[in-house]
């Protein structure tokens, strides 16, 4: 696994990809690709950082783990390539923006429209094997994960981060609530949202508000 990832992120990730937690990883995920069937395809591993600029982040969401079905993760959280049918939490995601901002529900489930506006769609895993949720997990991703967001929140200001589900809340601590926004809510699986946890949080006009009183661009989502 070659780490192609846009110069942007370099001089703050260089000294993550030189540890060795991080060169046991890249060890993991070669054999991984190498014996099994894995996603996102290589190249596009680090896609989340190649479509979203270091100095282009405003927004932060955060997933768990890329999707294991086949040609499903692209390497933006949530998202799926054209031509894909839309996952059941990726179908929730559109709802609550139909509801909250009165648009209609987009054809195409590839994100990287967001990603170059400045949202950073970040799953705590980056791989995993395929039909084997959960497979890459504990093997080094989270450690890079969470110092790419500690990386963010240390670096920059006034960045919304999107924190969805149980999961996504504890990368809370990772944050400065001080000079960022953290938005929660319940995850957009269909067990949280049809609980009521999801639908309603209104998140994506809270965060084009909170850009704009930052003085920052807002999203078309």
């Amino acid at each position: 696994m070659e780490v192609k990832i846009h110069e942007s992120w370099k001089p703050y990730l260089k000294q993550e990809f030189e540890k060795p937690y991080f060169k046991s990883l890249v060890a993991f995920v070669k054999h991984e690709y190498k014996t099994n069937t894995c996603f996102p395809p290589g190249k596009e591993i680090f896609n989340a950082f190649n479509h979203c600029h270091f100095d282009d982040v405003k927004v932060v969401i955060i997933g768990q783990d890329p999707y294991h079905g086949p040609g499903q993760a692209n390497g933006l959280c949530f998202s799926v390539n054209d031509g894909i049918s839309h996952p059941p939490s990726l179908i929730n995601i559109f709802k609550e923006i139909e509801n909250d901002l009165g648009t209609s529900y987009p054809s195409s489930g590839d994100l990287s429209r967001w990603a170059k506006q400045g949202v950073l769609l970040l799953n705590a895993t980056l791989t995993v094997r395929a039909h084997q949720a959960g497979s890459h997990q504990k093997k080094g991703w989270e450690t890079f994960t969470d110092a790419v967001i500690e990386t963010v929140s240390k670096r920059k200001s006034d960045v919304v981060f999107l924190l969805w589900g149980g999961y996504a809340k504890q990368k809370a601590k990772l944050t400065d609530n001080t000079k960022h926004q953290i938005l929660t809510s319940g995850h957009p699986s269909p067990l949280s949202a049809n609980r009521g946890y999801w639908f309603g949080n209104r998140h994506f006009s809270q965060t084009n508000k909170l850009l704009l009183e930052a003085n920052k661009s807002i999203i078309n989502w």
